[in-house]
């Protein structure tokens, strides 16, 4: 058979070339699929392991990351979680990533405003998102990992909603909390309005809160401010909260900047920090 000169030319290459070495793909991590029954479908949940996860035998805490898919928040908070771990800022922990999918429905409690329902009619539906988390993410993670019983939970915008509402509603689901620039304008900072009332809900285990804002206008500011003032006045032995607000960054840029700062205070370690180093985080007092 006769061969087109081309393709001759092509084979000749090929067998001059040197044989490249086969690519060895990067791992940082493990995907589960639950067959979730709050929510009707499958769901993804992606699992980071600290680098020494294999070898040391330890048992870990767990970060529990809202938004947590692959095209999500994964990457970034992993990494953040082991360069905490290298500058012994934070401790070392297990990432579970919990992907979400509709983030109107499964972040958003509900709500009465006709005009967000008619913006986002599929909304108001965390409750469901909680249990999945309660009864079926969690459950998975203790059986197949080896976790040391402490847990936090970590997210921005809609996702910091989720977890201030946690806090609030079901505030023992987590040991520790940080909610970066959260959607408190949401059903017109209700929830922020009514924090002074939740936060009287008894608490079984101490907890730490990380709160911070960005740059974000006057709605967003004053349903923070109602928050940390219903705090302020509602203090309860075995709470601690930092309310840390960075106006120098936007919603767009205050994510990736502020993560180190708070895993530093929901995970801190027993290292004396130099001050050198900038890890100082700016805890401010409630406004008057």
């Amino acid at each position: 058979m006769i061969r087109p000169l081309a393709t001759l030319i092509g084979i000749a290459l090929a067998c001059a070339a040197p044989v490249a070495a086969q690519p060895v793909p990067i791992s940082i991590g493990e995907t589960h699929t639950i067959a979730s029954k709050p929510l009707g479908q499958d769901r993804v949940v992606n699992v980071y392991l600290p680098a020494d996860y294999a070898t040391s035998g330890k048992s870990y805490p767990v970060l529990y990351l809202i938004d947590g898919g692959l095209d999500q928040d994964f990457l970034h908070v992993t990494g953040t979680t082991a360069l905490g771990a290298l500058w012994a800022r934070s401790q070392p922990v297990i990432v579970i990533g919990i992907a979400t999918q509709d983030r109107r429905r499964e972040l958003t409690g509900p709500t009465q405003d006709s005009e967000l329902l008619k913006r986002y009619p599929t909304a108001g539906h965390s409750a469901e998102f909680r249990a999945f988390i309660r009864d079926e993410v969690m459950p998975m993670v203790a059986s197949r990992y080896r976790t040391n019983g402490e847990s936090g939970v970590i997210g921005e915008s809609l996702a910091g909603l989720f977890i201030v509402e946690t806090f609030l509603a079901e505030p023992d689901l987590f040991d520790h909390y940080a909610a970066i620039s959260p959607s408190l304008w949401w059903d017109q900072g209700r929830l922020a309005q009514g924090a002074a009332e939740r936060l009287k809900t008894p608490m079984l285990k101490p907890h730490r809160l990380y709160l911070t804002i960005a740059n974000e206008g006057d709605q967003m500011q004053a349903a923070m401010d109602a928050l940390v003032a219903g705090l302020a006045a509602h203090p309860r032995e075995g709470r601690a909260w930092c309310y840390a607000p960075h106006p120098q960054f936007t919603h767009a840029t205050i994510y990736h900047s502020v993560s180190p700062e708070a895993l530093q205070y929901l995970f801190p370690t027993p290292v004396e920090l130099d001050p050198q180093s900038g890890f100082d985080i700016a805890c401010q007092s409630p406004r008057s």
